[in-house]
């Protein structure tokens, strides 16, 4: 049973959505000059997970040095592994086209790389002016 239409649950930068509005949300890349970047959701009746790893910013252990790995993917658990899979691959801006070779070769809807002052994106991304 469903009981909402709209459910959305974020926990430290990973994201799971189902909503019938669209959505916006911030991709923060706090210590890139990019600092912060707006992508849209469409509405959907599918859930699809949003998740950001950072070589950079908060606790968690990166091998990379991305300011930023966002992934869009139709569920959160495969948003979260890729997008660190991803910050992984990512040590500087030279990197980003073999990060975004990645998250289509492991098959998520949407990648954006933001590293060093440049910024990539692929896929099913909708960046906000």
């Amino acid at each position: 049973l469903v009981f909402s239409r709209d459910i959305i649950v974020e926990n430290g930068g990973d994201v799971f959505v189902r909503s019938l509005m669209r959505r916006e949300m911030l991709v923060l890349a706090e210590s890139s000059g990019a600092q912060s970047i707006r992508i849209a959701i469409p509405p959907s009746i599918k859930p699809c997970g949003v998740c950001t790893s950072s070589g950079r910013l908060g606790p968690s252990l990166s091998f990379g040095d991305a300011d930023a790995v966002t992934v869009l993917a139709d569920s959160a658990c495969l948003a979260d592994a890729a997008a660190t899979a991803i910050g992984n691959c990512v040590r500087s801006a030279v990197d980003i086209p073999s990060g975004i070779a990645l998250a289509r070769a492991i098959g998520v809807n949407g990648v954006i790389i933001v590293a060093h002052g440049q910024i990539g994106a692929w896929g099913e991304i909708e960046i906000c002016s």
